[in-house]
């Protein structure tokens, strides 16, 4: 089915804006993912290699054309075909993954939390890309940016924090419910993926920045556990090494289906990891 029309049309990317030097740093850091910003009010880009985050969520065709492309992926890269599932799996992950950090990159760095609506956001997977239209705001007393339009002054970092969750959910939960029926999975499944993109997101970042320690605390502050709809706490915990170094790892809240493809290649932070395997391996990457 070939993929809708878009208009090419788009406004150009804002000038300075609250955030432009958090995704600046992501993308240093981080060369994979560019963040495009356009003013408030402004059109997203439009084209056939731009993906609008309510395409997604509406699931029908256009969803099924999308995932296409991560079933082709798979057959390249492992030389099977996955099964539906799997393919839905892998799709989600890798838009769901750098969407978590258009929201806690910013909040992560400056303390400012974007409201990012499905309305607001568009992909593009080569170059990994994502355009936003962040027309609100929340930030602490005190930032520099809190008389900037559309911001809005919160009390404290906890309600900073039900900021970040508020607005990642008020992206996922229209996406989950677009990706559901192709998942075979509930809504306890499907948020338990929206904390490992979270909490891992925020981790690998945060080790990229120089600052992994901070990165596994403020996880664990933002995700203690009992935050509906949110499945389980960020949980980490220590291992300890051959050499009574501490390692850290977690036990992921969902399954990313990888095992389906290579057996015997699991992830380090995945429950049928048992520590001992978890030890070796994060020592050898040491």
């Amino acid at each position: 089915m070939p993929m809708p029309a878009f208009t090419p049309a788009f406004a150009e990317p804002a000038a300075v804006s609250p955030f432009t030097a958090a995704y600046a740093r992501l993308t240093a850091v981080f060369p994979a993912l560019r963040v495009r910003e356009t003013g408030p009010g402004g059109a997203l880009p439009g084209g056939p290699e731009w993906v609008p985050a309510t395409r997604l969520a509406e699931g029908g065709p256009f969803l099924d054309e999308f995932l296409a492309r991560d079933a082709d992926q798979a057959l390249r890269d492992y030389g099977r075909r996955p099964r539906p599932d799997v393919v839905a799996t892998f799709g989600l992950h890798r838009y769901a993954w750098p969407l978590c950090l258009l929201v806690t990159v910013p909040w992560f760095l400056h303390r400012r939390v974007p409201r990012v609506p499905v309305e607001a956001v568009a992909s593009r997977r080569t170059p990994g890309e994502l355009a936003v239209c962040i027309e609100e705001f929340a930030c602490l007393p005190g930032d520099s940016a809190a008389g900037a339009p559309g911001a809005r002054v919160v009390a404290d970092e906890e309600e900073l924090r039900a900021e970040v969750r508020a607005a990642i959910a008020e992206h996922l939960t229209p996406v989950l419910d677009g990706f559901r029926p192709r998942m075979r999975r509930g809504p306890r499944a499907m948020w338990g993926m929206a904390t490992d993109e979270i909490t891992e997101g925020l981790w690998y970042l945060g080790h990229l920045l120089g600052e992994e320690e901070r990165a596994r605390h403020e996880a664990g502050l933002l995700l203690p556990g009992a935050t509906l709809p949110y499945a389980q706490a960020a949980g980490f915990r220590e291992l300890t090494g051959a050499d009574g170094e501490l390692l850290s790892t977690r036990d992921r809240a969902s399954c990313c289906l990888y095992y389906t493809l290579r057996p015997e290649d699991t992830c380090v932070t995945c429950p049928r990891t048992c520590d001992s395997e978890r030890v070796a391996r994060l020592s050898a990457a040491r």
